[in-house]
């Protein structure tokens, strides 16, 4: 009203304020943003930068963790103002509850209880092809293991399989597609000595394996899609270093924005290998 007034009738803002009994300080006074509020602009723009497909909900939780202690709304109204690009929203999908081997039949109740695993397919920048190996627990979240190779045959997946088992015990099921290298009898002969149940999925429905399949989806968004491989050794190696973030930094929707296996739960062996490439 008072910078109108002066407008309108070429009024000083010292005469305008005096009319309407206002101090001069209150036209002149300018919202200033506090320090915590630049802390946490500052912080957002460099992990969305970071990690550009996790979006603000995600952020949140790293933000949280780091000690901000700030709310999911107030991260979205800076990943609006900064012109962060927020992922949109995926429609819902219906799921065979009722087929045997299912999710529902077989829900995990425990660590070690059902582990589920499946192949993604990547080239190196010679357009040669490589596959990767991908085991989860589905209980936990966890990636288990990722194998690396051009070829991965029955055999290569049993010896992975093996090493694995030695090292965390072994699931009580674990569940795959119809693959050649899934169904191959060798395999399944080796695993029901063991006494490993096999959950073999419907043809065709992949959602059955949903656990994988998000974790698949998830490797070739925010790593596959944004890396050029210029050897198999660089594969391998860059797999693992990003299987090992996502099992112990990266915030888990599931898991209540937690990651799947932090550093202060790792086993020994995980652990110590951490610690030496950290120091």
């Amino acid at each position: 009203m008072i910078s109108n007034s002066m407008k309108m009738f070429d009024l000083s803002e010292r005469r305008a304020c005096r009319i309407f009994d206002q101090y001069v300080s209150t036209q002149r006074y300018e919202k200033k943003k506090s320090d915590f509020d630049q802390q946490v602009r500052q912080r957002t723009v460099e992990l969305a930068s970071k990690y550009g497909r996790y979006g603000y909900r995600r952020v949140t939780a790293l933000l949280n963790r780091e000690g901000f202690n700030v709310n999911h709304k107030r991260v979205y109204r800076i990943w609006r103002q900064e012109g962060l690009k927020v992922p949109e929203k995926q429609p819902k999908r219906s799921r065979l509850w009722l087929n045997d081997g299912s999710c529902i039949r077989h829900r995990p109740t425990f660590k070690n209880h059902v582990w589920s695993y499946d192949f993604v397919m990547c080239r190196t920048e010679d357009g040669r092809a490589f596959r990767i190996l991908n085991v989860i627990d589905e209980f936990t979240r966890e990636c288990v293991g990722c194998l690396v190779q051009r070829k991965i045959n029955s055999f290569d997946v049993l010896e992975f399989l093996a090493k694995q088992f030695l090292i965390r015990g072994q699931p009580k099921f674990i569940r795959s597609d119809n693959g050649p290298e899934f169904i191959a009898e060798k395999l399944r002969e080796w695993l029901s000595s063991l006494e490993v149940k096999t959950l073999y999925i419907e043809p065709g429905s992949p959602w059955e394996n949903g656990y994988c399949e998000s974790f698949n989806g998830r490797m070739r968004d925010e790593f596959l899609n944004g890396e050029i491989f210029y050897s198999l050794k660089e594969a391998q190696v860059l797999v693992e270093m990003w299987r090992r973030e996502y099992n112990q930094f990266r915030p888990h929707s599931s898991l209540g924005y937690k990651p799947p296996a932090p550093l202060a739960v790792l086993p020994s062996y995980e652990k110590n290998y951490v610690l030496e490439k950290i120091h």
